[in-house]
């Protein structure tokens, strides 16, 4: 069974990322690789963590009426096939680690990059209508972020919301809540891939050892939709988040390359 340690930094992670809006997954992928889980169950555990985390907060808000719907949909439309795709394809444990260490480099460097944006952009700040307008840009992002998320199991959010600020697409509010409901899409078209590789007896064995997991996001993650963490500055904690995923990143290539 899974370490009472390893489930408490999952239901830590799950309130950390629960408050803003995302479901962890980055972060469920490097404390899994930290602790040398095989790589044929990591994408199948943080989805699943993703999707319990995410419907909690992707309920909120659809209750406040922040998702934009008209806006969404292009992303949507594309990105769940690719997602799909991406998890359904087959990759090598070499493959799978080299692109599971760039997208956690990556994965980094956009939280530090989300960060700078909060603190740059004004939520009062003109949206370029012509970005969310874009079918071509949307089906862009929603078939390249949608593959990859379903190719190494996240949900894809810590690259589309930094990308959306960026294009000043909408307020961070409504960011938030788009990413929110494009994870839990995402996760779960991505995971249904994942399924299609393994027969129902060995899914079994990869999801019964786990439990504990499950149960902790599902609790940090109802605490996270509700609850703002205060322990720590915002920062600071999206800054040692961000450390711990570039750090695990750099050391997967490490041992890849």
């Amino acid at each position: 069974m899974i370490s009472l340690y390893i489930a408490i930094l999952f239901f830590g992670v799950a309130a950390l990322y629960a408050s803003v809006g995302f479901g962890g997954g980055s972060t469920y992928i490097a404390i899994l690789a930290l602790v040398g889980t095989s790589y044929e169950v990591i994408p199948i555990i943080a989805l699943l963590c993703n999707i319990i985390v995410v419907t909690g907060g992707s309920y909120r808000f659809f209750k406040q009426k922040m998702i934009p719907w008209p806006r969404i949909w292009p992303l949507l439309i594309f990105s769940i096939p690719a997602a799909w795709l991406g998890g359904v394809t087959p990759i090598s444990r070499e493959y799978f680690m080299l692109i599971l260490g760039v997208t956690l480099i990556t994965a980094a460097l956009m939280i530090i990059w989300r960060s700078y944006l909060n603190q740059n952009i004004s939520t009062t700040a003109n949206i370029e209508k012509s970005a969310y307008n874009n079918i071509i840009l949307s089906a862009s992002l929603g078939v390249i972020i949608g593959y990859m998320s379903g190719l190494v199991g996240i949900g894809g959010g810590i690259f589309l919301a930094p990308l959306l600020l960026l294009l000043k697409w909408d307020k961070p509010r409504k960011i938030a809540a788009s990413a929110s409901i494009f994870i839990l899409c995402n996760s779960i078209a991505g995971l249904l891939g994942q399924f299609g590789k393994y027969d129902a007896l060995l899914i079994n064995e990869v999801i019964t050892p786990h439990i504990t997991l499950f149960l902790a996001v599902l609790i940090g993650g109802q605490l996270g939709s509700y609850l703002a963490v205060k322990i720590l500055a915002e920062r600071i904690i999206i800054m040692l988040t961000a450390l711990l995923t570039l750090y695990v990143g750099l050391r997967i290539l490490w041992f890849t390359v």
